[in-house]
């Protein structure tokens, strides 16, 4: 079963200074709480299409993904999770930003498709959820400061 999960949120900064914090594939640690450390693989460019940034999370997983597409007109990032857990297939997530000009502040949205069995579905929707809320969080606070 294809499954997508969108997620949306309004963050109080210009467009540009948002994109300049989360367009470095290899920022994470950055600006995402729980991530303790990145390294793009065989010393790419974090912006090359297709490199893979290694992650370590605070609980002790290792999370691997590659870069699909970066737009800086368009404001878009997407990527693809190499190896993912079962029960999750084919899962690619795209990050994109869209300029609200009432107010100067950005419309941030963060997609995932992926393939699953129907009884996965709820489960896995509602825990990236959860995971792109904690992200959007914390660029509220990084940017309200």
């Amino acid at each position: 079963m294809l499954v997508n999960v969108k997620k949306s949120s309004v963050i109080n900064a210009p467009i540009e200074r948002v994109w300049e914090k989360i367009r470095d594939f290899n920022s994470l640690p950055d600006w995402y709480p729980s991530v303790i450390d990145s390294h793009i693989e065989n010393g790419e460019p974090s912006n090359k299409i297709g490199c893979i940034r290694s992650f370590n999370r605070e609980d002790g997983l290792t999370i691997r993904e590659q870069l699909q597409r970066i737009d800086d007109q368009e404001h878009i990032c997407t990527y693809s999770l190499l190896e993912p857990d079962k029960p999750m297939e084919d899962y690619v997530c795209t990050i994109r930003l869209l300029q609200i000009t009432d107010g100067n502040r950005t419309y941030i949205e963060w997609l995932a498709d992926f393939k699953c069995l129907p009884e996965e579905e709820p489960k896995l929707g509602e825990n990236l959820e959860k995971v792109f809320q904690v992200g959007f969080d914390a660029l509220k606070k990084i940017f309200s400061s």
